[in-house]
């Protein structure tokens, strides 16, 4: 059975995700309260501030970094996108 949720990022009823994206509090947190749809959205969102800040995921202030973006994406509002990016040409 699907297990909806109120998403707070999408303001609206969504379905959940399966299990949380990671141990911890934060994790649990993102489970209870972010819908698939939105962690989708937010893992496209990591991937291209991973790759326009050329960062390298070992890097505990690259984690730093990405743990504090995902917090502003999923649950304050934030879409910022990183100085001087250019989104990609569709042909």
């Amino acid at each position: 059975m699907t297990r909806m949720i109120h998403c707070v990022k999408l303001g609206t009823e969504a379905e959940g995700l399966d299990t949380p994206p990671f141990p911890g509090e934060q994790g649990l947190e993102i489970f209870e309260h972010i819908s698939k749809g939105a962690w989708q959205t937010w893992l496209s969102q990591q991937t291209m501030l991973i790759n326009e800040n050329r960062l390298a995921s070992f890097d505990p202030k690259a984690r730093a970094f990405l743990a504090a973006e995902r917090r502003k994406f999923l649950f304050e509002g934030s879409n910022e996108m990183p100085e001087g990016y250019v989104a990609p040409v569709n042909s």
